[in-house]
């Protein structure tokens, strides 16, 4: 295994033991405010996340928490996540959630954008998992419920 592997391991067992953003948070909408709540299960293995964000009246998520269980890569991958879309407009979450399909559809190869895989920070370490259809779901189970989640509070329809 190389370094950079041994690297991208460990983040995403960090994250995996010391999630961001885990523990349910009630957002209430108001005060301009949206609130949207997903509940996503992937039923090849049983992994699930529920997933709450809070977004502003200018369309910035002002805070994502979340609880769910399954393997390391589903639970690191929401923390990774979470960790990248707090306190990002509507315009950047959905840029980090194409520049994040894309890296599950790279079958291992990463991105050949420097700038992208910059922008993706720790998730970049979810490089090796693309090359695992089977875990491909597990990564993007948390970014299925954001995108829910926003389209539940009524904020993709304003932005």
């Amino acid at each position: 295994m190389s370094t950079l592997e041994q690297m991208y391991q460990q983040v995403i067992l960090d994250h995996a033991k010391r999630p961001v953003g885990h523990g349910l948070v009630d957002f209430t909408a108001g005060h301009g405010h949206l609130a949207g709540e997903s509940h996503q299960v992937n039923p090849t293995c049983g992994d699930e996340v529920i997933l709450r964000v809070d977004v502003t009246p200018e369309g910035t998520v002002a805070g994502v928490s979340w609880e769910g269980q399954g393997c390391s890569i589903s639970q690191a991958s929401v923390s990774v996540m979470t960790s990248l879309v707090k306190d990002a407009p509507l315009a950047e979450v959905a840029r980090l959630d194409a520049l994040f399909h894309d890296l599950m559809s790279s079958r291992g190869k990463g991105l050949d954008d420097d700038a992208a895989e910059d922008a993706l920070g720790d998730a970049t370490a979810f490089t090796g998992v693309s090359q695992y259809p089977a875990r491909i779901k597990c990564a993007l189970l948390g970014w299925a419920a954001l995108k829910d989640s926003l389209a539940r509070s009524g904020a993709l329809a304003t932005s």
